[in-house]
């Protein structure tokens, strides 16, 4: 009897966290040109689309690109602020978390995500990067600047590069095995 209580206690577990939508960080620039914007832009469609949890820091440019095209798709849209004010959110944001924490809410922006795409980016996205290079993360990216030392998948089509994300983030949710990184 405990064993059964014990499987179908297990089973029901899985079955919320398959409920759950997929959680996909969207990183990069503060500010975007209108290319950059539009790149953006067309990933928070598709993760939208796809009914995923867009995680961003919530501020401007790349991040508020991506939480447009998601809002405008029906989307949810989770912004690490780095401030105390959630009301400095941008306007995509559905859900701004005020962490007073600066530059270190970068770190909870990739431990939210199970999958993160960049997106242009400068100092901020290479430190978010790191942080899924040290943590084991998936890391595609799409357009994005963070140079050769990353070596990750690489697209030009934002549709691309989220339909690997989302596939990313599926296998690893669908691993039991607890993951950990030794370096």
């Amino acid at each position: 009897m405990t064993e059964e209580l014990e499987v179908t206690s297990h089973s029901a577990g899985q079955d919320t966290i398959a409920r759950r939508p997929l959680r996909i960080g969207v990183i990069g620039s503060a500010s975007a040109d209108p290319v950059v914007w539009a790149t953006a832009h067309a990933v928070g469609r598709a993760l939208g689309r796809a009914e995923a949890l867009l995680v961003c820091g919530g501020g401007g440019g790349v991040m508020a690109a991506a939480a447009e095209g998601a809002c405008r798709e029906g989307g949810e849209v989770l912004g690490i602020l780095p401030g105390d004010d959630p009301g400095a959110a941008a306007d995509g944001v559905s859900i701004p978390v005020a962490t007073g924490l600066g530059e270190a809410r970068n770190y909870l922006v990739v431990r939210a995500a199970e999958a993160v795409i960049a997106v242009a980016g400068g100092w901020g996205t290479v430190n978010e990067a790191a942080h899924c290079m040290k943590i084991d993360r998936p890391l595609v990216g799409v357009r994005d600047a963070l140079g050769e030392r990353f070596e990750i998948e690489r697209f030009d089509d934002p549709a691309a590069a989220v339909a690997r994300a989302l596939e990313l983030a599926t296998e690893r949710r669908s691993d039991p095995r607890p993951r950990h990184v030794a370096r």
